[in-house]
């Protein structure tokens, strides 16, 4: 996924962060200036709903212009590796054996 906060908010005539931040904390949602320059110039890892909801709130905006899907980007199962421990040891792969009643107690 695209984070595309700022460009929604140049659209919006919110050219500073600070002003967003301003407009952000007029609805309730203090951001520090810390997450806000992650929001504003970054791609943040998380964000709660709650506020992406003020942030479209305060943007009038919907989610699909804040998050712009990258399909491209997204892996196949396929194209995985096989699990780093076991190929780095050449281990055979684990599959489990189906059982029958209870196991005995060591002897």
């Amino acid at each position: 996924m695209k984070w595309n906060l700022r460009l929604a908010a140049a659209n919006r005539g919110i050219w500073k962060a600070s002003e967003l931040q301003r407009m952000l904390a007029e609805h309730g949602l203090t951001i520090s200036a810390g997450k806000m320059s992650g929001l504003w110039s970054g791609e943040p890892t998380s964000i709660k709903l709650d506020d992406l909801n003020v942030i479209c709130a305060v943007l009038n905006c919907g989610v699909a212009e804040l998050l712009i899907p990258e399909p491209d980007n997204v892996r196949k199962a396929d194209d995985q590796q096989v699990a780093p421990a076991a190929a780095a040891l050449n281990a055979p792969m684990v599959t489990p054996r189906q059982r029958n009643g209870r196991s005995l107690p060591p002897a």
